[in-house]
C-alpha cells in the first residue's frame, strides 16, 4: 500500500498519489515515515491549488499530518515543530499558533530549529519577558547560541570531512558535491545569527553590570555545582566587562571546583595535561582556545601558540585566527617603529582574518568587518611608503613578538 502512492510522490504526480497515500495515512500510520515525508508534499500540493472551503480543509489535514508524526514518531522533534511552525506561518496561521510550535521545537532540541526560527522564538521571549523575567531572556539567549554552535561544529565537521577527501585527490560524487556547497552556505548564515541574537538582546533588554551583577549574585547559591550555568554567566559577566567584580571572582572559584573537564582546571600546564586525555580533536582544539582567549592580555605570544595549537587539532576553527588578528592589531605601536611599520602591522593582522573566513565559512561576515577595519589602517601605496617602496606585493618584516613577514598591499 505504501509503494502504490511512493512511486507517485517520488515521481511528483501528486493528484495520483493522493488516494492510496490517503488510505496508509488513515489505516497505517505506524507503517513508515515515509507517509508523512511525502504526504506534506502531496497535501501542500493540493492546498496551494485549492480555494475557499477546499483550502481550510487541506490545511487542517497538514497540520493532521505534523500531529500524527509526533505521535508515532516522536524523533528529530525539533526540527518537526519547528518546520510546523513554518507551515503554519506560511499559512497565515495566528502568531499564538505559531509560537506553540516555536516552544515545542525549542524545548525539544533547538539545534533542530532552522535559523530564522531560532532568532524568531529568541525575538518573542525577548518581547514578552524583558520586563517580566530578563533571567529567561539570558537563559533563552544562551540556550540558542549554544545550539547554533552545535549546528556549526555538524556542517563544520562535514565539510572538514569533504575537504580531507579533496586533499587526499578523490573525486566528490555529485551528492557530496551540494552537500559541500550546502555546508558553506549554512555555515556563512550560521555565523551570522549572533550577531541577529545580540541586537534582538540589546535592543529590547539593558544589558549593563549594573543589572547583570544582583541577576546572578541572587542565582549564586542555587547553581553552585551547575556547570552550565557558572559557564554561562562568566561567559555574559565577561562580554559585557564585568570581570572586575567580586561575584565574578565567586561564580569563577565555583566553576573551577564544580568543572570536571580541561576547562575547569587553573593551572595551565595540568589542563594541557587533561587535554591530551581527551580524544575528540574538536574537544581539544576547543580546550586550546580557551587557554589562548584567556592569554590574550596577559601574553600575546603564548596566546597566539596557543591558538595555532587549536588549529592543529582543528585547521578550520576560523575563530583562532580571528584571535591571533585581533593580538596582532593589538601590537601595533608597540611592534612598529615609525607610522609605516606601525600601519604593516595591521596587514599581517588582515592577513589572519582572511586566514580565518578561509577555513571557515561561518567566520565570513565576522572576518570580513575586522578586514575592512585593519586595511583601513594599513598604509597607502601613494605617499605612505619611505625609502620609494612603492611595489605592490614587496615583502616586508614585521619584527617584535609577531616576527612575521608581509606584502605590501
Amino acid at each position: 500500500m505504501v509503494l502504490a502512492f511512493y512511486n507517485y510522490a517520488k515521481a511528483k504526480d501528486y493528484i495520483n498519489a493522493y488516494e492510496p497515500w490517503l488510505e496508509s495515512f488513515k489505516k497505517c500510520p505506524a507503517s513508515s515515515k515515509v507517509i508523512y515525508k511525502y504526504g506534506l508534499k502531496i497535501v501542500e500540493d493540493r492546498y496551494q491549488k485549492s480555494l475557499g472551503t477546499q483550502k481550510k480543509i487541506e490545511s487542517a489535514l497538514i497540520d493532521s499530518i505534523y500531529a500524527q508524526r509526533v505521535q508515532y514518531f516522536p524523533d528529530n522533534l525539533g526540527k518537526v515543530y519547528s518546520d510546523w511552525a513554518t507551515s503554519l506561518e506560511n499559512r497565515g496561521a495566528s502568531k499564538k499558533q505559531v509560537f506553540k510550535q516555536l516552544e515545542l521545537a525549542f524545548q525539544a532540541d533547538p539545534a533542530q530549529m532552522s535559523i530564522k526560527n531560532i532568532a524568531k522564538y529568541f525575538q518573542h521571549i525577548s518581547n514578552t519577558n524583558k520586563d517580566l523575567s530578563v533571567q529567561r531572556v539570558f537563559d533563552t539567549y544562551d540556550i540558542a547560541l549554544e545550539a547554533v554552535n552545535e549546528k556549526i561544529e555538524r556542517h563544520s565537521k562535514s565539510l572538514d570531512g569533504l575537504k580531507a577527501k579533496k586533499a587526499r585527490g578523490e573525486l566528490l560524487s555529485k551528492k557530496e558535491t551540494l552537500l559541500f556547497k550546502n555546508n558553506e552556505v549554512n555555515l556563512r548564515g550560521l555565523g551570522q545569527i549572533e550577531g541577529v541574537l545580540d541586537m534582538i538582546l540589546h535592543r529590547g533588554t539593558t544589558v549593563s553590570c549594573e543589572r547583570l551583577l544582583p541577576l546572578y549574585k541572587k542565582g549564586l547559591d542555587a547553581h553552585i555545582t551547575d556547570v552550565k550555568w557558572l559557564r554561562r554567566a562568566l561567559f555574559r559577566l565577561s562580554k559585557n566587562e564585568c570581570a572586575n567584580s567580586t561575584i565574578f571572582n565567586k561564580i569563577r572559584e565555583a566553576y573551577w571546583k564544580a568543572d570536571t573537564s580541561p576547562s575547569g582546571i587553573i593551572s595551565i600546564n595540568d589542563r594541557e595535561r587533561a587535554i591530551l586525555m581527551e580524544n575528540d580533536p574538536y574537544k581539544r582544539a576547543e580546550y586550546y582556545y580557551r587557554i589562548a582567549y584567556s592569554l590574550r592580555r596577559k601574553s600575546k605570544s603564548q596566546s597566539r601558540s596557543y591558538a595555532y595549537k587549536a588549529l592543529k587539532e582543528r585547521p578550520s576553527l576560523g575563530k583562532a585566527y580571528l584571535l591571533i588578528a585581533n593580538l596582532y592589531a593589538a601590537s601595533a605601536n608597540a611592534c612598529g617603529t615609525d607610522e609605516f611599520s606601525k600601519r604593516m602591522v595591521f596587514v599581517a593582522a588582515a592577513d589572519m582574518a582572511k586566514k580565518a573566513k578561509e577555513v571557515d565559512p561561518s567566520i565570513t561576515s565576522r572576518a570580513n568587518k575586522y578586514i575592512k577595519s585593519y586595511l583601513g589602517n594599513a598604509p597607502r601605496r601613494r605617499g605612505g611608503f619611505p625609502g620609494g617602496i612603492v611595489n605592490k606585493d614587496t615583502e616586508f618584516e614585521i619584527k617584535c613578538w609577531i616576527g612575521e613577514t608581509v606584502k605590501i598591499p
